[in-house]
């Protein structure tokens, strides 16, 4: 339980972390975060299990195939959450994350044929009207929400059916898309220069931006091991609604009557889904006695 609150605490602050580095053109900062979560997750592997797994990945070429797919979608990812960050768009953001799930349930039944029970088609049909709002009320921001859910939807079906653990699967994702980002820091030192060197605390936010990847991850990675679905299904809200409060409180960002009501829609259906899911869990348990 710990472990799953300091992930998803984690992930949901990430807002202020990234302001921190609003003075850093985004492409820059994703390309460092590759980068050191590289070095960071090889020294994990070294100390945890030494790098034969990821060595084993690297020698299958489907395996590489579908982690060269995935590493698209997150860096794709990376590059939309730290821009609508830095560029005062949290809240839309954070909607993406509010997305995420239901989406998931959308691509279980598109894709893997899964069966929706009546709450959790009542929750998708909530959210749905939610988005349908948005989309009239704040048209500009919608794209953002949208690519970050879908995103890191596809993201996550990927790694659901590609057979390799998450320490291994991110080594092997930020070594694939390491040498892009060393040719970008490469081609941006000699048109005007990189934040990285400019000054100690600049330098080190870019280095803890490794750090901030890797450390959620490898707590989620303990929880999921412990910790029932339903229950970590549910305590993910946690995340989005950090970054939601940190863009209204924190940061200022004002919400239009739309936007309230397409909230308001997407976490009703949060709650049915959330509810679905345990009463769900509960079942299964009692039928499993």
């Amino acid at each position: 339980m710990l472990a799953a609150l300091g992930a998803y605490g984690l992930w949901g602050l990430l807002p202020i972390f990234f302001r921190l580095l609003h003075h850093v053109d985004p492409r820059e900062i994703v390309a460092q975060r590759i980068l050191w979560s590289l070095l960071l997750v090889l020294i994990l592997l070294v100390l945890r299990s030494g790098i034969r797994p990821l060595i084993d990945v690297l020698k299958n070429s489907r395996m590489i195939l579908a982690l060269a797919l995935s590493a698209m979608l997150i860096v794709i990812n990376w590059l939309a959450y730290v821009w609508a960050v830095n560029d005062g768009h949290i809240v839309a953001a954070s909607l993406g994350y509010f997305l995420n799930p239901l989406v998931n349930v959308a691509l279980g039944v598109l894709v893997l044929k899964e069966r929706l029970r009546r709450g959790q088609m009542l929750a998708i049909g909530c959210a749905a009207v939610g988005v349908a709002i948005l989309a009239a009320s704040a048209l500009t921001t919608l794209w953002i929400s949208l690519t970050l859910a879908f995103s890191f939807a596809f993201y996550g079906l990927i790694r659901k059916m590609t057979p390799v653990a998450p320490m291994t699967g991110l080594g092997v994702e930020t070594l694939l898309l390491a040498p892009l980002a060393v040719a970008y820091l490469v081609w941006e030192a000699g048109h005007g220069g990189i934040g990285f060197g400019q000054d100690m605390s600049t330098s080190a936010l870019l280095i803890i931006a490794g750090v901030v990847t890797t450390v959620p991850l490898v707590l989620f990675a303990t929880a999921a091991r412990s910790l029932p679905m339903a229950t970590l299904g549910v305590m993910q809200y946690l995340a989005p609604t950090l970054q939601f409060f940190c863009g209204v409180v924190l940061f200022g960002e004002t919400l239009s009557r739309g936007q309230m009501l397409s909230f308001g829609l997407i976490w009703v259906g949060l709650i049915l889904f959330a509810t679905d899911s345990v009463k769900a869990a509960r079942r299964n348990r009692v039928a499993t006695a």
